[in-house]
């Protein structure tokens, strides 16, 4: 994407985006890196894919991948997060790893009924019309790589919690959730909060 002059937001130089597999993250940061005119970092597609490619695993099985190369991003990560301008930074731990960072807007995007229940049969659905994957296919992509995600993250950065997740609300400045709002509906939510009008 060429990129024209970047929108400047008071009080924010980056935003990061956060998100279940399918919750809709990658949407939502894409479309609002082009409104902003920032730059679109996305570390799973340039890291996990590069690393997967390289060692020839199936993408849900993050848990073969070692363990210092999660570090290792997650270092070149942090000093993106600590030094860079313009930039919608889509990871997993992105909201998590700017905990503490100035000028950095955390959001989550999560897919969940009224109840705060996940809607996990959604986000495989979603998967498999994205992807054209069958449905067990999607199924497991969800479901073991999110598992198997959390404790490789678990034994790495929170001392093997077992209650710790990436999506709690409680490392987010703000929470969209697509079950309720579609794809312009999240953007106009995301733009308002950081003061702009759509």
């Amino acid at each position: 994407m060429k990129l024209g002059n970047p929108v400047e937001i008071p009080g924010y130089r980056l935003v990061t985006l956060s998100g279940r597999i399918a919750s809709g993250s990658t949407t939502l940061a894409k479309k609002l890196a082009t409104q902003l005119q920032w730059r679109h970092l996305e570390g799973g597609e340039i890291f996990w894919e590069a690393v997967r490619k390289r060692m020839g695993l199936d993408p849900k099985d993050t848990d073969l991948r070692p363990d210092e190369e999660d570090v290792l991003f997650d270092r070149q990560l942090k000093k993106i997060l600590e030094e860079d301008e313009h930039v919608v930074v889509e990871t997993k731990l992105a909201g998590f790893n700017a905990q503490g960072v100035s000028n950095v807007c955390k959001i989550l995007v999560v897919c969940e009924d009224g109840n705060g229940e996940d809607q996990t049969s959604i986000r495989i659905d979603r998967l498999v019309n994205r992807e054209g994957a069958s449905i067990q296919d999607a199924k497991e992509e969800v479901i073991s790589r999110e598992t198997n995600d959390l404790e490789k993250w678990r034994k790495l950065y929170v001392n093997g919690d077992n209650n710790w997740v990436y999506y709690d609300k409680k490392y987010y400045d703000l929470v969209i959730n697509t079950y309720f709002h579609n794809q312009e509906e999240a953007l106009s939510i995301a733009l308002e909060y950081l003061g702009l009008k759509k």
